[in-house]
């Protein structure tokens, strides 16, 4: 007989809904193995008092995941919940409201097990946070999770909850799904709100889900998506629920590829391109029609999406004096940020819709495009940070994730799928985005490659 563990995040809401395991019963199996084999780095936070009575009443929820264990990326305002943005300097914060995402999450009937781990303000695509152990992938724990959601993606990987929330700025959702063997799913620009701070005025970053398949991912976007009142931009209302998606066939698609990198050059590892061509194969062999395209953001691009970036980075101010407690990679950037005037933002904004704009042109003939997730498998934990040189540090990061950012910039779902192991069981993530607006297009996808070629059944090392 399975483990609880080992059944999806469905299969378990499932389980509560027709009375065969109770919320509090799944609550408890997981934080017991949080307790016992959180080695990954995952959590921040544990809320075990919190989570056993949520328990009592979540089942009565509406959806499918009534009742199922989740955790709350520490970057997520949760009231009563100790909040700290990846950050020492908020060692000490504990917010009295929470956000739409925590909101949904607990609508929906999900009960939250705490806080997962993240990098400062979920910056860098690792997540070594300082006085914390890094995030680290269950299929080696001397490589790194990723970031900036990695430690959403070891707690998932990991087994130590069943569907995670994550966030995605410049591939935070999709880089840890690579290097942890998850779907990782970052939605259209506006389809999650993201009330109620509405931090990111230049539309780069959205929450969205990790999890151990295409379904799960799909049930708990069904959980987040929504506009709210006072959203400044939103995505149309799709028709039926994203999971139903999964089940329709997606037809014969017309997909564009290429796996030139787009902001940095980078040497590609071969099990990297080994995984896009065998995921190009994989497509042809489901009947669609594969082409090879051109990259469509220019290089000009990039030094304006840095700008963004920066300022961004800047933003997350910490509290007065506490300023000396920041990374070396954050106060670099902010410092970069603080040096932009609001003229030479607003210039860059422009400049980097205009180059979304031609993006978005150039692959509408196309149903979905193919590109590597990441230039390598998961990279030894410390191989990019360096705080004696930020600056290195910050391209470096450029060069593991030359692809993730690109539909950030355009708005285009995206999604890390675990199609592919190197020789010593290591994941290697394919992407795949789609048209704005069109998730439940890449989830009908998404779900036939998965069926093609599953990948649920690999499980990592101590599961």
């Amino acid at each position: 007989m399975a483990d609880l563990h080992d059944l999806t995040a469905l299969e378990q809401g499932a389980l509560v809904r027709r009375g065969e395991v109770s919320s509090l019963e799944l609550v408890d199996h997981y934080l017991e193995r949080a307790d016992r084999l959180d080695t990954v780095g995952a959590f921040v936070t544990l809320t075990p008092e919190q989570a056993r009575s949520r328990a009592a009443t979540a089942p009565s929820a509406p959806g499918p995941l009534a009742g199922v264990p989740t955790a709350v990326k520490d970057l997520n305002l949760t009231a009563g919940v100790r909040t700290t943005f990846g950050s020492a300097a908020f060692d000490d914060f504990v917010p009295d409201t929470s956000d739409g995402v925590v909101l949904s999450l607990e609508a929906a009937g999900l009960v939250s097990l705490g806080k997962t781990s993240t990098p400062e303000f979920g910056s860098p695509c690792y997540t070594e946070p300082d006085g914390r152990p890094p995030a680290v992938t269950p299929w080696d724990r001397t490589r790194m999770a990723g970031g900036s959601s990695g430690g959403a993606a070891a707690a998932v990987a990991a087994g130590l909850v069943p569907v995670a929330q994550g966030s995605d700025g410049g591939g935070s959702i999709r880089i840890p799904a690579s290097c942890c063997g998850l779907v990782g799913l970052k939605p259209s620009r506006g389809r999650i709100s993201g009330f109620p701070m509405y931090g990111d005025p230049v539309g780069l970053a959205t929450a969205g889900p990790v999890a151990r398949t295409v379904r799960d991912a799909a049930a708990l976007l069904d959980v987040l998506a929504g506009r709210r009142p006072g959203d400044p931009s939103w995505a149309p209302e799709p028709s039926g629920t994203f999971l139903e998606s999964c089940d329709r066939p997606p037809g014969r698609l017309r997909v564009a590829r290429f796996a030139e990198p787009v902001i940095a050059d980078a040497e590609l590892d071969p099990a990297v391109v080994q995984a896009w061509e065998d995921a190009s194969r994989l497509l042809e062999s489901l009947g669609h029609e594969v082409e090879d395209v051109a990259v469509p953001l220019p290089r000009e691009a990039v030094p304006e999406f840095e700008t963004c970036w920066a300022v961004l980075t800047a933003m997350s101010a910490a509290p007065e004096g506490r300023e000396h407690l920041l990374r070396p990679l954050t106060r670099w950037l902010g410092d970069r940020g603080r040096a932009v005037s609001g003229p030479e933002l607003g210039l860059a904004i422009g400049a980097v819709r205009r180059f979304a704009a031609e993006a978005l042109v150039a692959l509408a003939p196309y149903d979905a495009v193919l590109t590597p997730t990441l230039a390598a498998p998961p990279l030894p934990v410390g191989a990019i940070r360096d705080d004696a040189d930020p600056a290195a540090d910050f391209e470096a990061q450029k060069r593991f994730t030359p692809w993730t950012s690109a539909w950030n910039v355009t708005g285009m779902p995206a999604v890390s799928l675990p199609l592919h192991w190197t020789d010593d069981g290591l994941p290697v993530g394919v992407m795949l985005a789609a048209r704005p607006a069109e998730e439940q297009l890449l989830l009908a996808l998404a779900a036939q490659v998965e069926e093609a070629a599953p990948w649920a059944h690999r499980r990592p090392p101590q599961w």
